[in-house]
């Protein structure tokens, strides 16, 4: 293993965290741009418990409201749009993972006079890599895409159909103020969803990563246990806050960098299911819950190993041996039991998707990432053929 690790997010986590907002995002700026989504958390209360701890610290405030759950590059712009007209000095990014993935791409566009879309890696020849960025303060309302702790996000631009990443370092949110008592109006068909999307987090760095990582693939292992033991008990009861707590904490530890360090590894279910979504706007865990066990079966039998590994230590499977394919595919069959169990789709006709795209969702996928020989990267590297197969193997 060969790896640098450093994650600068300062984190602040428990019930009533909320209320020490002001205090934290005054140590950064006098006015915070305020950026939220659809609408739930002012339904909820929390947008004015957010403004009364910011008011209380001598904070003042603007906002963006509206971000789209696969947040548009067109949101973006109008929030930086907003900073500079406003004067704001520091981001408060209170929602979901769209609104803080939003939220950090806006504290670097407000600071970059060219087209926000430049940062986001979309195949262009010229990638334009912000070397300034506003502070952002992030207050999760939702345990999924652990956005609160993390240097990445994820943009679609509507018009292009294209939805693509962005990961430096300088995105680090400062601060997350983690309160799991914000969740509990989380439906349940969300909570589900974030229950799947933070273990696909593990399940790709777990499963496409370098050999001999034990202490991460026990890492993986423990907090999808966790994420399993816990998200049925969350999802039954939204007003069980120490259900709510492990979820929200598992989320973040799914994607803050410990359980990938080391590995190496490539995302090709989050590459497949972007393009997808850029189509189709579906949620993306949704997307997610039906990509991730069709590509593992084509996976298994590449890298036999390591999902008898995973059908041993999560499901308590016993292998005939390690290259038992029998096995690695009960496991992956019992890892879509529970996603089912839960309640997430496992099938695009669940979500009215047919396979008239399937080719252009594999070409559209190769065009953002590749390996430099027409394949998508991860074990094994995949071809349009293998995508569409992958594709059709989840109708």
């Amino acid at each position: 293993m060969n790896f640098e690790f450093q994650n600068p997010t300062r984190i602040v986590f428990g019930p009533d965290t909320l209320s020490r907002l002001g205090e934290l995002v005054s140590e950064f700026g006098k006015k915070a741009l305020i950026v939220t989504g659809g609408g739930s958390v002012k339904r909820s209360g929390t947008f004015d418990k957010v403004v009364e701890s910011l008011k209380a610290a001598g904070v003042d405030y603007a906002e963006c409201e509206g971000v789209e759950p696969n947040p548009r590059i067109t949101s973006v712009a109008r929030g930086a749009d907003i900073v500079r007209k406003e004067g704001c000095d520091v981001i408060v990014a209170v929602g979901g993972g769209s609104v803080m993935d939003a939220s950090k791409v806006i504290s670097a566009a407000a600071l970059y006079d060219g087209d926000p879309w430049d940062m986001i890696l979309h195949g262009q020849e010229e990638v334009y890599v912000p070397t300034e960025a506003l502070p952002v303060i992030t207050v999760p309302t939702l345990a999924a895409t652990g956005s609160e702790a993390n240097c990445g996000a994820v943009i679609t631009n509507e018009e292009t159909k294209v939805k693509s990443f962005i990961q430096i370092p300088l995105l680090y949110p400062k601060v997350a103020v983690m309160d799991p008592a914000l969740t509990v109006s989380v439906p349940k068909n969300q909570t589900a969803y974030g229950v799947c999307d933070l273990i696909t987090h593990l399940t790709e760095s777990y499963l496409n990563g370098a050999d001999n990582t034990p202490i991460q693939d026990r890492l993986a292992e423990g907090v999808i246990l966790t994420a399993m033991e816990w998200g049925p008990k969350a999802i039954a009861d939204g007003n069980d806050v120490e259900a709510r707590s492990q979820i929200m904490w598992a989320a973040t530890v799914a994607l803050i960098g410990w359980a990938q360090i080391g590995t190496n590894a490539p995302y090709p279910v989050h590459m497949m299911e972007h393009t997808v979504s850029a189509y189709h706007d579906i949620t993306h865990a949704a997307g997610l819950a039906i990509i991730n066990p069709a590509w593992m079966r084509f996976s298994a039998k590449s890298n036999t190993a390591k999902y008898v590994q995973f059908a041993e230590r999560v499901f308590g499977l016993k292998a005939k041996s390690a290259d038992d394919l029998d096995c690695a595919l009960k496991g992956i069959d019992l890892f879509e039991e529970f996603l089912r169990s839960i309640d997430c789709p496992t099938r695009f006709s669940e979500l009215g998707i047919d396979d008239k795209l399937f080719e252009t969702y594999a070409k559209d996928t190769l065009k953002i990432v590749n390996d430099g020989q027409g394949n998508l990267p991860g074990i094994p590297p995949l071809s349009v053929d293998d995508m569409v197969a992958i594709f059709r193997s989840a109708l």
